[in-house]
C-alpha cells in the first residue's frame, strides 16, 4: 500500500553560501593575512606582555635572592649566637670548677675523705653485707644497665674489690638501689667511721652545689685514682679510675689530663662518653685539681649533665619564640660524627624522626634506642656535607641534605670548647626556608596574569571600536555557516560597511525562504516514509541504498483479520466504514507500540505484525500471544460500542523471516517467508474465529497459556499442528 506519485528521496539544497562568505572575507582582509583586529591585538598584547614578563624576571631574580640571603643570614645568626652561648656556658661551668676546687671546703674535703678512705682499707664488710653487696650488683645495677646499653652484663665485673671500696658502698651505695635523691639526702650512715665523720661534715657543701648547678655527680679522686667521694654515692663510689672496671671511661681521661697541668687554675674537658656508672648515659667531665699553690690534694671532676647542653642548643625548646619556625634547629656534632646535642625533630616528633632517620642510613636499632631514649646524643650519626667540612676547620653556608634525609639550608663552623673540636651546624628546611619565596613567586605570577588580563581586556576594547561593523558582519556570516539560516546583521547607513549589510541581510532572507520550502518538503517525505517502512530502513534508504533486504531468525509473526467487517461495512457510507476501520487499526498500532511488537502493513483485510524483527526479544513468542489477546479484547470492545458482532480470526507462528522494500517508484516494506506463510495459513484453520498457533509457538510458550488441539497443516517440513489459544472469547 505505498502511495504513488511521492518523492521520498532528498532534494538537494540550494548552492551554499560558503563561497560567497569565502569571496567577501577575501575582499575584507587579503588573503592570507590576519585581520586587523588581529594585527592590533598582538602589538598591543606583545609590547605589555613583554614589558610585563621582563619586570617580572627582574623582580623575580631579585626578590628570590634577597629571601635567600635572608634565609641563610637568619641560619648563620643562629649558628654564631648559639656558639657564643654554649662558650660562654662551658667557660662559666670550667671556672666555676676551678673557683670551687681551690675553695678551702673543697681542699679540706677532699683531704678529709683521703684519709677516712685510706682508714677503711683495713676494714672488713660482714658476711650480710657482702651477700647484699653482690646481690645488688646482680639484682639491680647489671639488669639496669643492660636495659639501657642493650648489652649483656657481668655484674662481678663491677663489684667492688678493695675493702675500703666495699665498706662505702655497702652503708652508702647498696641501701638505695639506685635511688641517687635518696642517696644524696643522706648526711651520715652512723657507721662511726672517719669517713663518714667527713661526709657528715663536707656533704651539705657539695649536696648544695649539686642542686644549684644542676651537675650529675660531683666527685673527688685522691692523687692515686681513687674516687673518694660521690655526691650520689653511685657504684663508682670508692672506684680506682686507673685500675678499676671504668679506667676507659672518659673520667679517667678528664682524671689524667687534669693531673697533669699541676695547676690548680686549669680545668679540663673531657668529651661526651658512654658512662657505665650511670647506666651508659652520655656524660661530660669538668675536673680541676684541687689545692692550693703547687700542692695538689687531689681532683674535682664535675659529670655535665646533657641536659646543659641541650638548653643552649635548642634555646629551652623554644624553637618558635627563637624565630626558628617548625623545623630550624641547631646542634653539635664531634670527631666521631655522631650528635653531642638532641634532635629537634626526636624531641617533638620522635614516630616522624624514626621513619626519615631510617629512610636516611641511620640503623633501625640506633633509630629506636633514639626514640626509646628521648635523646640523640652519642647514637645520631651526622655524616653530612656541612659536618665534614666543620671538622676540616671549614665554615660556610650550603643547601644539602641534613642527617634525616630533608634538603635543609645549612650554615656551619668549627666549634672548639677547651680542647674539644666540635661542628656547629644551624640549619632550616629548604620547604620552610623557602616558604616566602614561593608565595612570592605566586604573588608575582598572579600580578603579571593580572596586568596581562588587564591588557587584553583594554586591547580587545580598542581594537573592536575599530572594526565594530565588520565583527557585526562576521557574526551574522558564522550563523549562517552554522546553519541559522535567515540570520541578520544590525545596519547602520551611511557608509560601506551599512551598504554591505543590507545586501547581507537580503541574501540571508531569500535563503531563509528558500531553506523553510525544503524543509517543509523533506518534513513530509520522512513522514511519509515512516508510515512505509521502519525508522533504520529509511534511513538506509534515504542513504541511497537500492537493494534493502534482511534475515531474520527466531522473529514471531501474527497476521490477524477481523471476520464480519464486510456485512458491518455495508449499507454504510464508505467514509464511516473507513472510520470504524481506522479506530480498529488505531487501536491495534498503539497496544503494538505498547507491548513491543511492530506493524509491519495492514489492510482492509489483514493485519500483519511480528516481534523481534528490528529490536530482539527473547520473549517475542510471549509478546505476539498478548499482542492478539489484545487485539481480540479491542474487537470486543468495539461490539460492545457499536452492538456489532465482529470477531478477530489471527494465526501465529514463530522462525525465520526476510524483511525488506520491494519495488523503487511505489515502495512498498514487506515481511515473508515460512513464518509469515504459516501464520496465514493457520488463522483459516479453525472452523470458528479464534487465534490459532502453531506448535512451535505454543513449544515457547509452555504452559503459561491455554491451548487445545485444533488440528494440523501441512509444511515443507511436514505436518505442523495448530493450536486454538484460549482468550476472553474463546472461553465463552
Amino acid at each position: 500500500m505505498s502511495p504513488e506519485g511521492v518523492d521520498v528521496s532528498q532534494d538537494s539544497a540550494v548552492s551554499s553560501p560558503v563561497p560567497h562568505r569565502r569571496f567577501r572575507w577575501r575582499a575584507l582582509f587579503g588573503r592570507g593575512s590576519l585581520d586587523i583586529q588581529s594585527k592590533l591585538l598582538i602589538m598591543l598584547l606583545a609590547v605589555s606582555v613583554l614589558a610585563t614578563l621582563v619586570v617580572g624576571a627582574i623582580g623575580y631574580v631579585s626578590g628570590r635572592n634577597s629571601l635567600e640571603r635572608a634565609a641563610f643570614q637568619q641560619v648563620t645568626n643562629l649558628r654564631e649566637s648559639r656558639s657564643s652561648e654554649l662558650k660562654r656556658t662551658i667557660a662559666e661551668i670550667q671556672q666555676d670548677v676551678i673557683l670551687d676546687s681551690r675553695n678551702q671546703s673543697a681542699i679540706q674535703a677532699t683531704t678529709a675523705f683521703t684519709n677516712g678512705f685510706d682508714a677503711l682499707q683495713s676494714s672488713h664488710i660482714s658476711a650480710d653485707q657482702t651477700s647484699a653487696l653482690s646481690s645488688f650488683y646482680a639484682d639491680d645495677f647489671a639488669p639496669a644497665l643492660e636495659k639501657n646499653s642493650g648489652q649483656t652484663t657481668d655484674p662481678s665485673l663491677f663489684e667492688p674489690t678493695s675493702n675500703a671500696q666495699k665498706y662505702l658502698q655497702s652503708y652508702y651505695t647498696v641501701p638505695f638501689k639506685l635511688d641517687y635523691d635518696n642517696a644524696l639526702a643522706v648526711d651520715d650512715a652512723g657507721d662511726g667511721s672517719a669517713w663518714s665523720a667527713a661526709h657528715a661534715k663536707y656533704h651539705d657543701y657539695f649536696r648544695e652545689l649539686v642542686k644549684q648547678a644542676g651537675y650529675e655527680d660531683v666527685l673527688l679522686l685522691d692523687t692515686k685514682g681513687n674516687v673518694v667521694y660521690s655526691a650520689y654515692s653511685g657504684v663508682d663510689l670508692g672506684t680506682n679510675v686507673l685500675t678499676g672496671p671504668y679506667s676507659k671511661s672518659n673520667l679517667t681521661t678528664a682524671y689524667n689530663a687534669s693531673l697533669r697541668s699541676n695547676s690548680v687554675d686549669s680545668a679540663v674537658t673531657a668529651d661526651y662518653a658512654d658512662y657505665q656508672p650511670s647506666l651508659d648515659a652520655p656524660t661530660a667531665w669538668v675536673a680541676s685539681p684541687v689545692g692550693s699553690g703547687a700542692n695538689v690534694e687531689g681532683v674535682l671532676a664535675i659529670q655535665v649533665p646533657t641536659a646543659t647542653i641541650n638548653a643552649v642548643m635548642t634555646g629551652n625548646g623554644q624553637w618558635k619564640s627563637d624565630g626558628l619556625g617548625d623545623t630550624g634547629e641547631a646542634y653539635i656534632a664531634g670527631p666521631d660524627k655522631l650528635m653531642r646535642s638532641d634532635s629537634r625533630e626526636l624531641l617533638q616528633h620522635p614516630k616522624e624522626f624514626e621513619k626519615d632517620a631510617v629512610a636516611n642510613g641511620t640503623p633501625v636499632a640506633t633509630a629506636k634506642e633514639e626514640v626509646a631514649r628521648g635523646s640523640s646524643v652519642l647514637l645520631q650519626p651526622v655524616n653530612t656535607t656541612a659536618v665534614n667540612d666543620g671538622l676540616k676547620g671549614r665554615s660556610g653556608t650550603l643547601i644539602d641534605s641534613d642527617y634525616v634525609g630533608h634538603q635543609a639550608l645549612v650554615a656551619y663552623a668549627p666549634l672548639s670548647l677547651n680542647g674539644l673540636n666540635y661542628v656547629i651546624v644551624a640549619k632550616i628546611k629548604a620547604s620552610e626556608a623557602f616558604a616566602p619565596v614561593t608565595t612570592f613567586t605566586r604573588n608575582l605570577a598572579l600580578s603579571m596574569a593580572a596586568i596581562i588580563v588587564i591588557v587584553t581586556l583594554l586591547s580587545l576594547l580598542l581594537a573592536q571600536v575599530f572594526i565594530r561593523p565588520v565583527r557585526r558582519l562576521q557574526s551574522a556570516v558564522n550563523r549562517v555557516s552554522a546553519g541559522d539560516i535567515g540570520a541578520e546583521v544590525e545596519t547602520r547607513a551611511g557608509d560601506e560597511f551599512g551598504d554591505l549589510g543590507i545586501s547581507f541581510n537580503d541574501m540571508s532572507r531569500s535563503l531563509k525562504l528558500k531553506q523553510d520550502l525544503l524543509d517543509e518538503q523533506k518534513a513530509e517525505n520522512d513522514r511519509l516514509l515512516l508510515t512505509l517502512m521502519p525508522a533504520d530502513v529509511a534511513e538506509r534508504y534515504k542513504q541511497g541504498e537500492e537493494t534493502i533486504a534482511e534475515d531474520h531468525a527466531d522473529v514471531s509473526v501474527a497476521y490477524a483479520d477481523i471476520v464480519g467487517f464486510d456485512e458491518f461495512a455495508r449499507g454504510k457510507k464508505s467514509g464511516e466504514a473507513l472510520v470504524a476501520l481506522n479506530s480498529i487499526w488505531k487501536q491495534f498500532d498503539e497496544a503494538a507500540d505498547r507491548l513491543g511488537v511492530e506493524k509491519v502493513r495492514s489492510t482492509q483485510r489483514g493485519y500483519l505484525a511480528n516481534c523481534g524483527l528490528t529490536v530482539p526479544r527473547v520473549d517475542n513468542a510471549r509478546r505476539i500471544v498478548d499482542f492478539t489477546l489484545e487485539q481480540q479484547a479491542i474487537v470486543e470492545r468495539f461490539n460492545v460500542s457499536t452492538g456489532t458482532k465482529l470477531s478477530l480470526r489471527a494465526g501465529l507462528d514463530t522462525g525465520s523471516v526476510t524483511s525488506g522494500l520491494i519495488g523503487r517508484t511505489n515502495l512498498v516494506y514487506d515481511m515473508w517467508g515460512d513464518a509469515v506463510s504459516l501464520a496465514f495459513r493457520v488463522q483459516g484453520t479453525g472452523a470458528v474465529p479464534g487465534i490459532y498457533a502453531t506448535q512451535r509457538v505454543i513449544d515457547k510458550l509452555g504452559d503459561s497459556v491455554d491451548s487445545t488441539e485444533e488440528g494440523s497443516v501441512e509444511t515443507s517440513t511436514g505436518p505442523q499442528r495448530v493450536y486454538r489459544i484460549a482468550g476472553e472469547s474463546n472461553r465463552a
